[in-house]
């Protein structure tokens, strides 16, 4: 990269909350490391995307450390509310390696996770990527990658309906969404059984586009901003509507695998997902001709942009004993440091590397769209992660009783006031 990450927002999907985990961070424990007996590290791997080329690179460094054995946990969609983590972390049987999404999320959860400040890997990293879990001059979280979305479209099937220009603005967008259409292809694959790709995804959009994205969540905190009134929430549902309007049959009951599965197949030509579906896409329909359209929102131009973020920390357990979090942190240096670690990263997992020591050669188009798109400048922070604890899952469940008809627009607007109001006051 020409320059290191700017506005380094987090992705990710959840929000928790870790009133009732009362348990000392630190494990008394009186066992002694044996050089005979194996160390079993439990991972928590939130990328179902990449579950199986997860576990071969686990294979690998296992075969490589054979005095380690790691089990891993693949969670990640619509199942993975973190009730789980919580429960386990609540009491004191954490997995020794998992994920935090940084900002809110690590002040909750940072009494319950190890310092890596010293850890080799922080002086590859892009700078700004370890601000969102840097807090008192101390690294709480090893960036997982650096993740884009935007609308996917299917080149081939664009190029079938005699589209030769890619849409900028939420005019041209409708344009091609009936030529799409009127060639008998459906324009856009929508998952909306997912909360996640609505409440954060989505109206993330709304957030990005405001003159100044961080201003405007302290202002909304404070009461001197309102969503009702703001112009780009308005346009968020106009964006949603055209999505219904020129989508697939029961977007409600689509979740995100099925959602992928329309759009790999050829019966949608487009779906708002991020770069980490790439490893699904070149599963279900190898060598698909694929490339990345921004979302507008509107017919400005600053909505020829993808959102640009760091989606995930990987962070070791404090709980855990002091054997199992060394070797844990050898297994995240490994990752990232080893040939075979940064091969798995760029080729199987599909990744952009968020360190300076990894070139992302071979992580495909959209990997190399979200690149293009961000050394022109032409991209937008994530700000999900500045929201107030639980807003999000709020969000989602009302965009999903407007698609269900269940409140009108005016009805879904205040709705977000209202969540935002009373999240920011608890």
């Amino acid at each position: 990269m020409k320059k290191e990450i700017l506005h380094m927002f987090l992705v990710g999907t959840l929000s928790l909350s870790l009133s009732a985990c009362q348990k000392n961070p630190e494990k008394t424990t009186n066992e002694k490391k044996d050089s005979d007996q194996k160390i079993t590290l439990n991972v928590r791997n939130p990328k179902v995307e990449i579950s199986t080329q997860f576990e071969q690179m686990v294979r690998a460094y296992e075969k490589e450390n054979p005095n380690i054995d790691i089990q891993i946990k693949t969670v990640g969609g619509a199942t993975d509310n973190l009730a789980d983590l919580k429960a386990q972390i609540a009491a004191g049987k954490g997995p020794d390696i998992f994920t935090n999404n940084g900002y809110e999320h690590a002040k909750i959860w940072r009494k319950y996770l190890e310092d890596l400040s010293d850890q080799s890997w922080v002086k590859n990293a892009y700078k700004d990527t370890l601000s969102p879990m840097t807090f008192n001059g101390k690294i709480y979280g090893m960036p997982v990658n650096i993740e884009g979305y935007g609308f996917i479209y299917n080149k081939d099937l664009f190029k079938k309906a005699g589209i030769d220009t890619i849409p900028k603005t939420l005019t041209q967008l409708g344009e091609v969404a009936e030529q799409l259409q009127k060639a008998g292809i459906t324009p856009f694959a929508n998952g909306y059984y997912e909360e996640w790709k609505l409440g954060v995804l989505l109206l993330n959009i709304a957030f990005a586009q405001q003159e100044d994205p961080e201003a405007f969540i302290k202002n909304l905190n404070t009461g001197t901003e309102t969503i009702t009134n703001n112009q780009q929430f308005k346009d968020i549902v106009t964006l949603l509507d055209l999505t219904l309007k020129y989508g697939n049959d029961n977007p409600l009951t689509t979740d995100y695998n099925m959602e992928v599965s329309l759009f790999a197949s050829g019966e949608a030509a487009m779906v708002l997902q991020g770069n980490w579906v790439q490893p699904m896409l070149d599963k279900l329909s190898p060598d698909m001709n694929i490339g990345f359209l921004p979302i507008p929102i509107n017919d400005e131009h600053k909505n020829d942009a993808l959102v640009v973020s760091v989606s995930n920390y990987w962070v070791v357990n404090k709980q855990s004993t002091p054997e199992k979090k060394e070797e844990a942190k050898k297994f995240l240096n490994w990752m990232i440091s080893s040939k075979q670690g940064k091969t798995f990263m760029t080729e199987q997992f599909k990744f952009i590397p968020a360190f300076k020591n990894i070139e992302a050669g071979h992580s495909g188009p959209l990997a190399n769209d979200t690149l293009t798109y961000y050394k022109k400048g032409n991209s937008m922070p994530s700000n999900w992660f500045h929201f107030p604890v639980e807003v999000k899952e709020e969000f989602g469940s009302s965009m999903q009783l407007y698609i269900g008809k269940q409140l009108n627009r005016e009805q879904l607007l205040k709705e977000f006031e209202k969540s935002w109001d009373r999240a920011a006051s608890q």
